[in-house]
């Protein structure tokens, strides 16, 4: 599994200055007491020690994508050994100049990741999966496997829930959130705390896109990428672009 590290590895002494400081300030942020990170499953995730994380370089780089490709390749073949609250996090080289970017530039670099993560995907699209993003069931797949996508930056400022010091994702395979619904009261009781803490912890109303996988008013691609205020895309641009890739959607 080369590349993906965990919390305490001997393996951390080989990092470079930004990737140690990227993973202090991310635990950090999550074992928080005073101000708990909203999103409980996470948390959860983060002191059992079950969360793996990856380095990338800068999103604009050519060689960043097959970083990243390999990086969730390799996460994907071994997922269900890490726990059932685990995910991958990836970090990317963020220069100076990028923590200045506008948050609809990191969006754009977003998609741009996601697409091109498509483009390189040997698997076929999971059957079950629709390949329209404006479907209500839709979610993003890579090497077979159904995965949740989370982008933080440093341009979100009033959404304190999306921001990091860098770019990053938090990628979280399907499996995990529905072992995490199994109960339905169980998991009701958890999303009302954490809209509780979303509440606190962003400086601004919780964001009107944030809705239920499956519902029919709920399209998953909105989630992803959440902006600073309560606007949104009207259309999914990881849509556009794989047809422009010519995949057969």
């Amino acid at each position: 599994m080369i590349g993906l590290y965990t919390h305490g590895s001997s393996s951390r002494n080989e990092l470079l200055d930004w990737e140690k400081q990227a993973l202090e300030r991310f635990f950090a942020k999550m074992s928080d007491k005073e101000k708990p990170f909203p999103c409980i499953p996470a948390t959860i995730g983060f002191s059992m020690n079950q969360l793996k994380y990856g380095f990338v370089g800068n999103p604009r780089r050519d060689t960043t994508l097959n970083e990243l490709a390999g990086l969730l390749n390799s996460y994907t073949k071994h997922s269900r050994e890490f726990g059932n609250f685990t995910s991958l996090i990836i970090f990317y080289e963020t220069p100076e100049w990028m923590l200045e970017l506008p948050i609809d530039e990191f969006e754009q670099l977003f998609w741009e990741q996601l697409s091109g993560l498509s483009a390189l995907d040997e698997f076929d699209w999971p059957a079950d999966i629709p390949q329209d993003p404006h479907d209500s069931i839709w979610e993003f797949c890579f090497n077979g496997e159904k995965y949740f996508m989370y982008c933080a930056t440093p341009a979100h400022k009033n959404r304190k829930s999306r921001h990091f010091d860098v770019m990053m994702l938090a990628i979280t395979p399907r499996w995990v959130l529905q072992e995490f619904n199994k109960s339905n009261s169980y998991a009701q009781r958890i999303k009302d705390q954490v809209r509780k803490r979303l509440s606190k912890y962003d400086s601004i109303p919780i964001h009107p896109d944030l809705n239920t996988y499956g519902a029919e008013d709920n399209f998953e691609w909105r989630q992803y990428f959440l902006r600073d205020d309560d606007t949104s895309l009207s259309k999914c641009p990881y849509h556009r672009v794989l047809k422009f890739l010519g995949k057969n959607i």
